[in-house]
């Protein structure tokens, strides 16, 4: 079991109802158990076309999958709930994304390595993360630090409740 860390979003439809059903579906993975989900963040849109703001969420999950494999799940779930990247516009209006940002680096607790070699530099990823693992690492910095010197501004956290997920 490896400890990973994801961040979800998107600004079509009902952002909130798409998270939601993101982070069930992703608890009920194989040898998969959420163990900590952020809040909601309202997030200003980075990308090439005016579009509406995003809604972002974090999850921390333990899981027997495979960074390749966990990403595989992912984007089947992204297309499930409509999602075709063949269609989008790169950083464009999405329903729903799911990206792998870390995943348990073997050799030390509490610190994350990336599929890239580098650490979000993102508020929209960070703040989230923040929220449920500010003093874990990712690629040798502490999410809270990597934060406080994040690129894109305008995150705000919104006071939604959010459901657990389920079995």
């Amino acid at each position: 079991m490896i400890d990973a860390l994801l961040s979800l979003g998107g600004n079509i439809g009902d952002r909130r109802a798409f998270i939601d059903e993101a982070v069930a579906r992703l608890a009920r993975l194989a040898e998969t158990t959420i163990t900590a989900r952020s809040g909601y963040y309202r997030t200003v849109p980075v990308g090439p076309v005016a579009q509406a703001w995003f809604l972002n969420a974090a999850v921390a999950l333990r899981t027997a999958l495979s960074p390749a494999r966990l990403t595989a799940a992912g984007h089947a779930i992204e297309a499930d709930l409509g999602r075709d990247k063949a269609k989008e516009i790169p950083w464009g209006p999405r329903v729903i994304d799911i990206d792998l940002v870390a995943y348990a680096d073997a050799g030390a607790p509490g610190s994350f390595a990336t599929p890239n070699g580098a650490a979000p530099k993102q508020a929209f990823v960070l703040a989230p993360l923040a929220e449920i693992a500010a003093d874990a690492s990712i690629a040798g910095a502490r999410i809270a630090d990597l934060l406080t010197v994040a690129d894109n501004p305008g995150v705000e956290r919104l006071d939604w409740a959010h459901p657990r997920p389920r079995p």
